[in-house]
């Protein structure tokens, strides 16, 4: 079974990193525009931007640099700052999977057997659980 864990870090009382800030970050990084990461994850040009305005501030040094205009008009690139904020929060997935793994793997067999639910392979359940190294946000809300 493909799991979807999303974890969400509140870092103090005005920033919080989730899948949604950090795969338009990643976005960013893959098309060198806020607009283009903005169309790729699903949202409006103007939620992106105020995603990395936030992020922006939060931080002590910003995420993303964007420059303006320009024959080939701006673009936007990952600052070292926003590089090393992907690297983190992907680490702390993957070590926080790990760290629920049992746990998961007992949910996953309880839903399995579930009689309710007809076969497991119906529902997208296997009873034995193909690891998912990628977390998804439809909406970027964290």
């Amino acid at each position: 079974m493909t799991r979807n864990l999303k974890i969400r870090i509140k870092l103090c009382s005005f920033a919080a990193l989730g899948p949604g800030k950090t795969d338009l970050l990643a976005a960013i990084g893959r098309t060198g525009s806020i607009t283009a990461a903005a169309k790729d994850q699903g949202m409006s040009y103007r939620r992106a931007w105020l995603l990395v305005d936030e992020m922006n501030r939060a931080f002590r040094e910003p995420v993303v640099a964007a420059s303006f205009g320009g024959a080939k008009g701006g673009g936007a690139s990952l600052t070292p700052t926003g590089l090393a904020v992907i690297d983190l929060y992907r680490q702390v997935e993957i070590k926080a999977e790990s760290a629920i793994e049992r746990e998961l793997e007992v949910l996953e067999r309880m839903i399995a057997e579930h009689p309710k639910l007809g076969k497991p392979e119906d529902k997208g359940c296997s009873g034995k659980r193909r690891s998912s190294a990628k977390s998804s946000d439809s909406a970027a809300s964290g």
